[in-house]
C-alpha cells in the first residue's frame, strides 16, 4: 500500500526538470532583455517575450512548490529547494521590472555600456543554467560548480563596473542640461544591475546546496 502511494507522488527527479525549465526561462528572458537594448523596432517585441516567459517561469515556481509539499523524498533540504526556485524567479522577476521601467519611459535607444551590461546578464544566466544542470550529482560536478560560481561572481563585478561607468557617463552628457533623460538612464542602469545580483543569488544559493551534499 505504501508503494503504491509514494508512486503517486512527484518523483524526486521531477525536481531537476522543474528546475532545467526554469533556467531555460531565465535564459530566454536575459537573450531577449539583450535584444530589447539593442532598440529600434522591435523593442515591443522583446517586451512581450520577457513577459511571456516571466509567465512561465511564476508557473514552475508553482509546480516545485507543490511538489515539496507532496513529496516524501526530496533531493536536498526543503528549505534550500525553496529558496533556489526563489532565487531564479526572483532573476526572471527584475528582467520583467526592466521591461516595466523601459515601457513607462518609452525608451527606444540605449547606451552602448547599457548593451555591454546586456550582454554579461546573458553570460551569468548561461553559466547559470550550466550549474543547474549539474546540481544533480553535486558531489561528482562539484569542481565544475565552484568554477562557475566563481565566475558569476566575476561577472557581477563586471556589471557593477558597468553600471559605475554608465552613471557618470550620463552625468557628462545630462547631469546638468537634461535632469529626466539622467533620472531615466540611471533608473535603467540600476535595474540592469539588480538582474545580475539576483544573478549572484542564485549562485550563492546554489553553493550552500553545494557545501550540504557533497
Amino acid at each position: 500500500m505504501l508503494s503504491w502511494f509514494r508512486a503517486l507522488l512527484p518523483r524526486e527527479d521531477r525536481f531537476f526538470d522543474l528546475f532545467r525549465r526554469h533556467a531555460r526561462t531565465v535564459v530566454g528572458g536575459a537573450e531577449a532583455l539583450q535584444q530589447l537594448l539593442e532598440g529600434g523596432d522591435s523593442i515591443e517585441r522583446y517586451c512581450r517575450a520577457i513577459v511571456e516567459l516571466e509567465t512561465e517561469a511564476d508557473a514552475i515556481t508553482r509546480d516545485v512548490m507543490l511538489a515539496v509539499r507532496k513529496s516524501f523524498i526530496t533531493p536536498f533540504d526543503r528549505g534550500d529547494i525553496k529558496d533556489l526556485i526563489q532565487s531564479m524567479d526572483d532573476a526572471i522577476d527584475t528582467m520583467h521590472k526592466t521591461v516595466k521601467t523601459v515601457t513607462l519611459y518609452e525608451q527606444r535607444q540605449f547606451d552602448p555600456l547599457m548593451r555591454d551590461m546586456g550582454a554579461v546578464i546573458v553570460e551569468a544566466a548561461r553559466l547559470l543554467e550550466e550549474a543547474i544542470s549539474l546540481l544533480e550529482k553535486p558531489g561528482q560536478n562539484a569542481g565544475r560548480i565552484g568554477e562557475i560560481i566563481e565566475e558569476v561572481v566575476r561577472v557581477e563585478g563586471r556589471a557593477d563596473e558597468l553600471h559605475d561607468d554608465g552613471l557618470r557617463d550620463l552625468y557628462r552628457r545630462h547631469g546638468q542640461s537634461n535632469a529626466m533623460a539622467f533620472l531615466i538612464g540611471s533608473e535603467i542602469y540600476g535595474e540592469l544591475e539588480r538582474v545580475v545580483d539576483r544573478f549572484e543569488d542564485v549562485a550563492n544559493e546554489i553553493s550552500g546546496i553545494l557545501i550540504e551534499n557533497i
